[in-house]
């Protein structure tokens, strides 16, 4: 799901294996040399080790929760209002420089050249050879200028992958082992347990969560499964969130898409939307008068979900503390 609909920021119907952790290899390849290889299997040699690093959004927004500095970003980083996205995560728009080209999957080359980057970071899904927010022509243009690196993001758990951000930050010289990252993970495990608590609580009730979310032309229910985030949720915290019968299997499977007439086929106490600005927001949905009579929008049961957010545990404390307080104050409503 992740995967598709970052192509959807043009279009979001054309829209999330551990292929070896990525890992630094020893650092003698001469003084200052450094060597990483990544999740695609491409070891990245340089002669000194990387301090200026541009990267997609939510990996820029990883890397500087984990003590990277952050030169420049690609990919949704301000929306319409002037608000940071929430995929950015932590990053502040003013300090860093926005390389991103004028359609999806493009970077400007020339702000890009003109930052002397020594790497380029993004994610990557195992279903898909390339960089996230990086069609091909433009990821082999960025391969000219500055080597890059792949992070894994899909067919992983959400602590896997965060970890994987947390070791590349620890080749690029972070403190991965500070106060702050430690005070960081303890609050992700105690969101975590919070969760874990709700999950436990709705299951004894029999209530379900629903993830959705929709377009103007078709509506569609997220496969938890395939989004390290959901299937964490689901599979170490216990929430009941409803797997779709027929998932989009030629779109990798991330999930099942329906036209508005069947906005109703799937019962749940609490929806959990997607807040993507690709997708629909609940009262947009709501204009669907399908949509609108199904329950738990009828109540407002909402709870958001934030499908692309920077993988650390700065980022999954704030988002997993904000999820269970809206899952409690729809399950008061239930």
């Amino acid at each position: 799901m992740r995967h598709k609909i970052r192509a959807a920021a043009a279009s979001l119907a054309a829209v999330g294996v551990l292929a070896g952790c990525g890992s630094p290899a020893p650092e003698g390849r001469g003084e200052g040399g450094w060597s990483y290889t990544d999740d695609r299997g491409i070891t990245v040699t340089t002669d000194h080790r990387p301090e200026r690093i541009v990267a997609q959004v939510s990996a820029a927004g990883a890397l500087k929760d984990f003590g990277v500095p952050i030169a420049g970003t690609f990919g949704p980083l301000v929306r319409d209002d002037g608000s940071t996205e929430p995929e950015a995560g932590s990053i502040d728009p003013a300090q860093v420089t926005d390389v991103t080209g004028p359609g999806y999957g493009e970077v400007n080359l020339e702000r890009l050249t003109s930052l002397q980057p020594d790497l380029v970071v993004s994610g990557k899904y195992a279903e898909f050879p390339g960089l996230w927010h990086l069609v091909q022509d433009q990821e082999d243009a960025v391969k000219r200028i500055v080597p890059t690196v792949g992070v894994q993001q899909s067919g992983i758990s959400l602590p896997e992958a965060i970890g994987k951000y947390k070791e590349l930050a620890r080749a690029l010289g972070a403190d991965v082992e500070s106060a702050k990252v430690k005070a960081d993970e303890e609050a992700f495990n105690a969101a975590a347990q919070r969760l874990r608590d709700i999950g436990a609580r709705m299951r004894a009730e029999g209530k379900s969560i629903l993830a959705v979310g929709g377009t103007k032309e078709e509506y569609f229910v997220v496969v938890p499964a395939r989004n390290p985030d959901l299937d964490y949720y689901v599979k170490e915290l216990g929430l009941p969130i409803t797997t779709p019968k027929n998932p989009d299997l030629a779109g990798g499977g991330y999930f099942e898409r329906l036209s508005w007439e069947n906005a109703n086929a799937y019962p749940g106490d609490i929806l959990l939307w997607d807040a993507r600005s690709a997708s629909m927001k609940p009262e947009q949905m709501k204009q669907n008068p399908v949509f609108a009579a199904h329950p738990a929008a009828a109540a407002d049961r909402f709870a958001e979900w934030d499908a692309v957010a920077p993988m650390s545990y700065a980022s999954y404390a704030r988002i997993m503390n904000k999820l269970a307080d809206q899952l409690e104050a729809g399950l008061a409503r239930a």
